[in-house]
């Protein structure tokens, strides 16, 4: 069984930072590309950032130079480094976990997702 499980969202203040957390399970974790979406209310879920198997990274306009993401593969767990924040930041944020071994199968797992809102 696949799960994904978020942690680390919080209530913060503009300017401030937080670290999330996604522990997998019940996948080969180095072999997936895994990528942080956002959903704030009302907004379609947008991606955030992702980072690859093999290492490559690529992120969202808007949080380019405050949002960092790594992953340890020891642990089976991707980071979403988040620093000065916004209120616009403000979204349930969501691990996802892309596998896609040929070119008629992929796996593509999510997790429930971790709220972080900013605000004074």
């Amino acid at each position: 069984q696949v799960q994904l499980v978020e942690s680390g969202g919080d209530l913060v203040q503009p300017g401030g930072s937080l670290r999330l957390s996604c522990a997998a399970s019940g996948i080969i974790f180095s072999m997936y590309d895994m990528a942080w979406y956002r959903q704030a209310p009302g907004k379609q879920r947008e991606l955030v950032a992702n980072l690859t198997s093999g290492g490559s990274t690529n992120y969202v306009d808007s949080v380019k130079g405050r949002f960092t993401i790594s992953r340890d593969n020891a642990k089976n767990t991707v980071y979403l480094q988040v620093n000065s924040l916004k209120p616009e930041d403000t979204a349930v944020y969501y691990c996802n976990a892309y596998f896609k071994p040929g070119y008629d199968k992929a796996y593509n797992y999510w997790g429930q997702g971790t709220q972080v809102a900013v605000a004074s």
